[in-house]
C-alpha cells in the first residue's frame, strides 16, 4: 500500500514516541506448543485467551477477583496472547485491572481491535483501549469484523511503520464475509487475521487458511468451541477416542477440540473464552499435547460427524 501525504505526516508525528519503546520478544519456554507469527518473527503459544462476554463484568468486585484469577492462571501456565475489543463492553478494563494487580507482565501479548464506523477514529480507539489495558503499547491491533476497514487499515499501517504497534490485522466471526476477507488478505499487507474455526465450522479450510499460509499471515481462531455449543453434546454422546488419549495425551473433549483447531498448520493460536479458573487450566493443558497430524484431524472430524 503506497503511503499518501496524510500517512506521511501521521508517521512523522508518531516516530519520536516510538523510539523510546523497547523491543519485545515472546520466546519463553513454558512447555506449551508455540508457533511463529510468521517466518523470522517470534513464536507465541498456540493457546491464547478471549474475553468476549466472560470479562464484560462492569465494576463488580467479586467478578473482577475471579477474572484476575483467570488471567493469573493463564499467565502462570505460559499464556501470552489476550484478545479484546471495544465491542466487548468492560472487558479491556477488566483485563487492565487484572494486569495491574498482578504486576508487570512482560510476556503478555496484548491484542485489541478498532471498532468504529468513523474511519478517522483509529488513533482515538487505539488510545482508548490502551488506557483500558493500562499500557502504552499494544502488540496487535485488529479491525473488528471489517468495520470501515479501508481507512482504519491505512491508519494502522502508518502506526505500525511508526513503531506504535507491532502487528496489524482484520477479524471476522461466525463465518461471515469470507469473500471480502479473502480479497483483503490477497491484496493488502496484513500480519494477522482472526476468524471462526472449529471442528463443526471448517469452510475456512478451503480458501482462507491456505491463503494465510501462502501470504505468511498469522491466524487467530475464535469460537473454537462454537460458543460452548460443542463440548456438552459430545461429552454426553461419547468418550474421547482412545487413540487421541494414548498417542497424544488428550483426556477431555475440551482438550481435544482445541487440539484439533491449533493442529492445523495455518492456525497460529486459538482464543477460547472462559469464566472459570478450572476451564482455563483445561484450556492451557491442551497446548501441552503433541499436535495432531492432517490424517488424525480428518479422522477426528469424520468421527465427530457421526455422533
Amino acid at each position: 500500500m503506497a503511503m499518501n501525504r496524510r500517512q506521511f505526516l501521521y508517521t512523522g508525528a508518531c516516530a519520536a514516541a516510538a523510539l523510546a519503546l523497547p523491543s519485545r520478544s515472546f520466546a519463553v519456554d513454558t512447555g506449551l506448543q508455540t508457533k511463529p507469527i510468521s517466518p523470522g518473527k517470534p513464536a507465541i503459544p498456540v493457546i491464547g485467551m478471549g474475553t468476549w462476554q466472560t470479562f464484560n463484568i462492569g465494576d463488580d468486585p467479586q467478578l473482577q477477583k475471579r477474572c484476575t484469577e483467570i488471567v493469573s492462571t493463564f499467565i502462570d501456565m505460559g499464556g501470552q496472547l489476550i484478545d479484546s475489543s471495544p465491542m466487548y463492553g468492560s472487558s479491556a478494563t477488566t483485563v487492565g485491572r487484572a494486569l495491574a494487580q498482578l504486576g508487570p507482565q512482560p510476556n503478555v501479548f496484548a491484542a485489541d481491535k478498532i471498532w468504529s464506523r468513523d474511519g478517522d477514529a483509529t488513533q482515538q480507539e487505539y488510545d482508548q483501549q490502551a488506557r483500558r489495558w493500562g499500557r502504552d503499547h499494544m502488540e496487535l491491533m485488529q479491525i473488528h469484523n471489517l468495520m470501515a476497514w479501508q481507512p482504519h487499515l491505512e491508519h494502522l499501517s502508518a502506526m505500525k511503520q511508526a513503531g506504535l504497534v507491532d502487528y496489524i490485522g482484520v477479524t471476522t466471526s461466525h463465518g461471515r464475509r469470507h469473500k471480502e476477507l479473502e480479497n483483503i488478505m490477497a491484496n493488502h499487507a496484513l500480519d494477522f487475521v482472526q476468524l471462526t474455526y472449529n471442528i463443526s465450522h471448517r469452510d475456512v479450510e478451503q480458501r482462507l487458511l491456505p491463503l494465510a499460509r501462502e501470504k505468511n499471515i498469522a491466524v487467530i481462531a475464535n469460537r473454537p468451541y462454537d460458543g460452548g455449543h460443542l463440548i456438552k453434546p459430545l461429552k454426553h454422546k461419547a468418550a474421547v477416542p482412545q487413540w487421541a488419549q494414548q498417542e497424544h495425551g488428550y483426556q477431555t473433549w475440551a482438550d481435544l477440540l482445541l487440539g484439533f483447531v491449533v493442529s492445523h498448520p495455518a492456525v497460529t493460536c486459538a482464543i477460547p473464552a472462559t469464566s472459570q479458573v478450572a476451564h482455563m487450566r483445561e484450556n492451557m493443558q491442551a497446548g501441552r499435547h503433541t499436535l495432531l497430524s492432517a490424517k488424525e484431524r480428518r479422522r477426528l472430524a469424520d468421527y465427530v460427524g457421526t455422533l
